[in-house]
């Protein structure tokens, strides 16, 4: 279960062996390769998978636009009712 710590700035942190845990799906995203590079640095220095930064963006974005989600909770708001 995901767990979203203080990040500053509004911003989500997530403890990583709590995501490891969820059921995950494969896709392909296509990036530019700036992104690429930052992304690589960033995992450089924090040992944190890509892959984990590009699900907490995509958390972020649905927490953002939940209200365009037919009424549903997000997937942060679900999981906190279930802490």
């Amino acid at each position: 279960m995901r767990r979203p710590l203080s990040g500053g700035h509004g911003q989500m942190d997530y403890r990583v062996s709590d995501v490891m845990a969820r059921k995950k799906i494969s896709t392909t995203i296509y990036i530019t390769e700036e992104q690429n590079r930052m992304l690589k640095e960033l995992y450089e220095k924090t040992k944190v998978p890509v892959a984990e930064y590009i699900r907490q963006g995509i958390d972020l974005l649905l927490d953002k636009h939940r209200t365009m989600l037919s009424g549903q909770l997000s997937l942060l708001e679900t999981k906190e009712l279930y802490q």
